[in-house]
């Protein structure tokens, strides 16, 4: 018995083919993929075909997953709009709103945006999403099934909220990168060889990251457990939590990645 019935991914990229591992392995009706690169299927119940002429006659999807670039978007969503009124669409394109896709798609298409990111990679991934007009409760209730295949999801009812999202989940995981990235180089300036360096950054990253999400404590407790008073990690905290620093950074940060979102959308 298969726990997802049959779908179309239009994109079969790092993101898609992510989606598409975990759908596998909750079992997957028969389905199509579209890549004009046409990778192998990583199964027999995958038809990876070139383009949208290809995809075979009477096949029925339940959802069309959009997993293509946002830049073609305009001559890649209208060639799917048959699929508006029998099946839902759910979008992972960043900085295209629901409004922009309809106006693709027809305005009688069922659209659930969304916003996933690279840790979908290992299904550890968060994915906000927002449904639009029209979507019914059993087309949600299949978004959220094929979104919590690349790890947890949440769901809002204000489609601007998705801007905010893109900035702080969607780019977050690259945030963490430049840490360990600048982690490694501060350690290699105080002489620590390169290859130790490279190591205490990304297991220090990676075993906080696994700290964090195994506790139930807020992230300013689990910071101040590690703070002793007058000690070395204060001392770099005095630096980093100055508000020039850190707060004003990544505030300033997450407003430009949303202001770039919402432009966009527009």
């Amino acid at each position: 018995m298969t726990a997802i019935p049959p779908i179309l991914l239009v994109g079969l990229g790092k993101m898609g083919g992510a989606m598409l591992a975990g759908w596998r392995e909750r079992g997957l009706a028969p389905s199509v993929a579209i890549d004009p690169m046409r990778p192998a299927a990583p199964g027999p119940e995958v038809v990876v075909v070139g383009d949208a002429a290809e995809i075979p006659a009477g096949f029925a999807p339940a959802a069309v997953v959009l997993a293509v670039k946002p830049q073609n978007a305009a001559e890649t969503l209208p060639l799917h709009a048959r699929f508006a009124g029998s099946a839902v669409f759910l979008s992972i394109m960043a900085g295209k709103n629901i409004a922009g896709m309809a106006g693709l798609l027809g305005a009688g298409a069922a659209i659930v945006r969304s916003m996933p990111n690279t840790p979908a990679a290992i299904g550890q991934g968060i994915t906000v999403a927002c449904a639009g007009p029209g979507v019914t409760a059993g087309q949600r209730a299949l978004c959220d099934t094929l979104l919590a295949a690349i790890g947890k999801v949440a769901w809002v009812d204000d489609e601007g909220l998705i801007d905010p999202v893109t900035a702080v989940s969607g780019g977050g995981p690259a945030y963490v990168f430049l840490l360990a990235e600048l982690l490694e180089a501060a350690a290699i300036e105080q002489g620590i060889p390169a290859e130790l360096a490279r190591l205490m950054a990304r297991q220090t990253v990676s075993g906080s990251g696994a700290l964090l999400a195994a506790s139930t404590e807020d992230a300013a407790v689990l910071r101040r457990n590690v703070t002793s008073p007058k000690g070395t990690t204060e001392r770099a905290l005095a630096v980093l939590m100055e508000k020039s620093a850190w707060p004003d950074a990544i505030s300033r940060a997450i407003a430009a990645a949303t202001a770039r979102s919402r432009e966009l959308a527009g």
